[in-house]
């Protein structure tokens, strides 16, 4: 694979200039490999889209010599005081959501079942890591995607996990791209941390996620291309969200701890139902085989995790689709009739959520 280039590394930047901000239920991610893009890069773009969040580049520069020493972490959203972590040897130097070796990381929240919200692990063990102080100190220990992955593993296992959901979008300098879906392990399992699945998305294909988890069933014997928290089914059967009974192979990561409902259909997974309609085919198969599930009326019909798409995909591509607001598709915010006069796409949250509805 190619690796990232300077330009494609500023690119990066650019396409997550917003990747400081975020709102509940409105980020979008879009992972692109090398064999997918135009240039042969791999490009990770996300979106943050609130009307009351602006864009930050966050710094931390590289450190040396302070192993041992205590780290106050505060919860990214909030400001709030977490908690301690003791510091590394050597830390990278990080802007925005990269760091000096060309890791970049996105996120966006699903939530999932309210029962393993993170909350309840920092209230009653005290638990310390929020998903966004995770993804930048993250950044700042690890060089690949794996070592990501691994790293995310060590530091909730030791610190524990405060957030919701999370599905996060990791790429590396070679090319490799990743997608990784975790949820708190709760607070009567007996063990700090989370659960997780992580998948690397094929070279040549595109992979996306708009605060829904998307990982369903996934391979337990191809450690090349999928990761695992070796409990991650121990931990749905523990709270009664799985059959003991059950065969483990046909554990569905979604289905238990973020089952699909209407809202998340049509709020949710419609993003991505658009995304890749645009890119899958020229004939439209793509669209009308999920615009059922995007509209939330066919719920069972999940969509693939990833595809191919038609056509290799360009910077300027990547960015067209992120500024997409389903135009030309049964979905057109600009129809509704809370686009006003001027057929807006940008609609006021109550109006969206009442349009969710009325597409349905």
């Amino acid at each position: 694979m190619k690796p990232i280039s300077i330009s494609s590394m500023l690119s990066l930047t650019i396409l997550l200039l917003l990747s400081s901000v975020r709102s509940i239920r409105a980020c979008t991610d879009l992972l692109v490999t090398p064999g997918a893009s135009a240039d042969g890069s791999a490009m990770v773009a996300y979106n943050a889209d609130s009307v009351v969040l602006y864009g930050v580049l966050y710094h931390y520069p590289r450190t040396h010599g302070r192993e041992g020493e205590l780290r106050d972490i505060y919860e990214w959203d909030t400001g709030k005081y977490m908690g301690q972590i003791k510091e590394v040897n050597f830390t990278y130097n990080v802007v925005g959501n990269s760091n000096e070796h060309g890791l970049v990381i996105g996120e966006s929240t699903f939530g999932g079942v309210s029962i393993l919200d993170g909350s309840k692990q920092h209230k009653s063990l005290g638990a310390v890591f929020d998903y966004g102080s995770l993804i930048y100190i993250t950044l700042q220990r690890a060089k690949t995607a794996v070592e990501a992955i691994r790293t995310i593993d060590t530091l909730l296992n030791e610190y524990g996990y405060v957030s919701e959901g999370e599905s996060f979008s990791i790429s590396e300098r070679s090319g490799d791209v990743w997608m990784m879906e975790l949820i708190s392990r709760g607070d009567t399992y007996g063990k700090l941390g989370a659960v997780w699945v992580a998948q690397k998305i094929p070279d040549g294909y595109v992979g996306a996620h708009a605060n829904q988890a998307r990982t369903t069933t996934f391979p337990r014997d191809d450690p090349d291309n999928c990761l695992y928290a070796e409990d991650v089914v121990d931990v749905a059967v523990h709270y009664g969200l799985y059959p003991p009974s059950a065969d483990p192979k046909d554990f569905s990561f979604s289905d238990v701890y973020n089952p699909i409902q209407f809202l998340s259909a049509r709020m949710s997974e419609a993003r991505v139902w658009s995304l890749f309609s645009s890119i899958a085919d020229i004939d439209g198969s793509f669209e009308k085989k999920y615009q059922d599930y995007a509209s939330g009326k066919d719920i069972k019909n999940r969509m693939p995790l990833f595809i191919k798409p038609h056509k290799k995909l360009s910077l300027a591509d990547v960015m067209h689709l992120m500024n997409s607001h389903y135009e030309g598709t049964p979905l057109d915010s600009s129809m509704d009739s809370g686009a006003g006069i001027f057929a807006s796409p940008h609609l006021p949250p109550k109006t969206a959520v009442s349009a969710a509805n009325e597409f349905a």
